[in-house]
């Protein structure tokens, strides 16, 4: 099995990516809200973006520039999503991927544009048309840690992440940067996330690889039960490790994979850890599943409740809200079967509460940062996991006043 080798540098860690984030005049407070992300040479590109059937003017820009199989840059916004703003919008984001693109002289099919924020706005393009020949200049091998600041919204920190792995016998190199830390529910990938790497992949092979770590990752997390409007998650491959193109079915792809969905599983963890308010990160996770599919929508329907969510910012090991949770699931569920721990602690059996669960064993495990409730439906083999947080009155105060 192919080692992994974490990596500092986030995006840029990968060999001719460069990258800058600068304030551009969107954000009143002066913080950054526009990055770019430069791969060297023309790179092979995938993307998946939001299922939501109201989506933003970048997604509809990035969703045909991606089509052509080629990217070289991404140039994103923050503070403003460009949704919801019609014929002026859709301009916006084309004059946005044009601009960059002459710049770097590359064709402006070949930039991918992602926006994030408030929607219903128009971009304020008098000020970011004037900033993004700043931003171009700004690019460095050193600028991933800009960019990934440069894309947050509500988030408190940005999140990054890199590694090396061995692929058919030659070290490849992959990173990535997210943000999204509220409007997180998984039906894609629910925030912007960017990935590169220098390994060589086929066109065939990426976007079914992408897709496959996206339903792994970012497709297994919730934070509030909302899908965002600019959901998209972009992968560019330069071939610059210089391996051979890898192919669908092949070891490599497989050594290649292993790799990515390392990298996105550590960056949906930073989310649904970051998330708005958020105090605890915890894995719901099902076994015992008459099928995965069955595992999956018991963990999801436990993932979002809400009555689960304050019980677990309460440290309320309040049991009978994770079996009404299980019942209202579209999986298979037999009460008299059902089994739940908190951490290591079980406290039902047989869909009862189990004498002799010590409540302040169950209060401690709950006070941890980080934990895990398991739940085994005993009917089958299917097994699935799910990452949430807890709902706390820092998250409606975050989001009572969004906009004022």
């Amino acid at each position: 099995m192919a080692q992994l080798e974490w990596l500092e540098g986030g995006i840029t860690a990968v060999p001719g990516i460069l990258a800058s984030g600068i304030h551009g005049g969107i954000k009143a407070s002066g913080k950054k809200d526009l990055a770019l992300i430069y791969s060297a040479s023309p790179a092979r590109a995938a993307a998946v973006f939001t299922g939501n059937q109201i989506n933003g003017a970048p997604v509809q820009v990035s969703m045909e520039h991606v089509k052509g199989g080629t990217v070289q840059a991404i140039v994103v916004s923050s503070g403003n999503s460009n949704v919801c703003t019609g014929e002026a919008g859709i301009k916006d984001a084309r004059d946005m991927a044009k601009t960059v693109a002459d710049l770097l002289r590359i064709p402006p099919r070949h930039v991918l544009v992602a926006s994030t924020g408030v929607i219903g706005r128009p971009l304020p393009m008098e000020k970011i048309r004037p900033a993004l020949p700043k931003l171009v200049k700004a690019l460095s091998p050193q600028g991933g840690r800009n960019a990934a600041e440069a894309i947050m919204t509500t988030d408190t920190r940005p999140k990054e992440a890199a590694l090396r792995v061995e692929v058919t016998g030659r070290p490849v190199t992959i990173g990535g940067m997210a943000k999204g830390v509220g409007m997180i529910d998984p039906h894609m990938a629910t925030m912007l996330c960017f990935i590169a790497t220098d390994a060589g992949v086929s066109q065939e092979a990426l976007q079914p690889v992408l897709k496959r770590a996206v339903d792994r990752s970012f497709n297994r997390i919730t934070i509030d039960g909302d899908q965002s409007t600019s959901d998209m998650v972009a992968l560019l491959a330069s071939g610059l490790a210089e391996n051979a193109p890898l192919e669908r079915g092949s070891r490599g792809l497989r050594q290649f994979s292993r790799g990515l969905d390392a990298v996105t599983l550590r960056l949906a963890r930073m989310l649904v850890e970051d998330g708005e308010g958020a105090t605890k990160l915890v894995e719901i996770a099902v076994r015992g599943a008459r099928s995965r599919r069955d595992a999956l929508a018991a963990a999801r329907a436990v993932a979002t409740s809400l009555l689960v969510k304050t019980a677990i910012n309460g440290q309320d090991p309040n049991w009978g809200r994770i079996m009404m949770a299980l019942g209202k699931s579209p999986a298979r569920v037999e009460a008299e079967r059902v089994a739940v721990w908190f951490g290591d602690e079980q406290v039902v059996e047989r869909g009862q509460f189990r004498p002799g669960a010590k409540a302040d064993r169950l209060r401690e495990i709950m006070a941890r940062p980080e934990f895990t409730i398991q739940i085994d439906l005993g009917i089958g083999a299917g097994r699935e996991q799910v990452w949430t947080c807890d709902i706390s009155d820092e998250y409606v105060r975050i989001n009572a006043k969004y906009t004022t």
